[in-house]
């Protein structure tokens, strides 16, 4: 995993950290989907929760000029899919997470670790 390739993310990484959203996982799926290059999926408590970690993460690229392609499931809070090409990002309630179980599907993706000056926990 190359250092250019790290920092691409780290807007996106940024703006999922600025609503408190849980468990973000990041999935390096290049070698296995010509769909995107990264999954992101992170979790909220709520459906109140996840759609404003949606918003939040939406208006925050926005100032940075980064615009998606599309949004989908916004209305619902329940699963927030948010296209950006080759990053898409999946804001999920929680019990709906663990139901579809993304991290399993694409159990055959890397998983790119948070660099530490992004991670909040560390």
């Amino acid at each position: 995993m190359t250092h250019n390739f790290i920092q691409t993310l780290e807007p996106y990484i940024q703006a999922i950290q600025g609503r408190k959203a849980l468990d973000l996982t990041i999935l390096d799926v290049r070698n296995l989907t010509s769909v995107a290059d990264v999954f992101m999926i992170c979790s909220g408590r709520s459906n109140r929760q996840v759609a404003a970690i949606a918003e939040h993460i939406h208006q925050t690229l926005k100032q940075s000029n980064i615009y998606p392609s599309s949004i989908e499931g916004k209305n619902k809070g329940h699963w927030v899919l948010l296209d950006y090409g080759h990053i898409i990002i999946h804001v999920f309630y929680e019990p709906v997470r663990q139901f579809y179980d993304l991290e399993g599907l694409w159990s055959d993706a890397k998983q790119i670790d948070v660099p530490s000056d992004l991670n909040p926990d560390s």
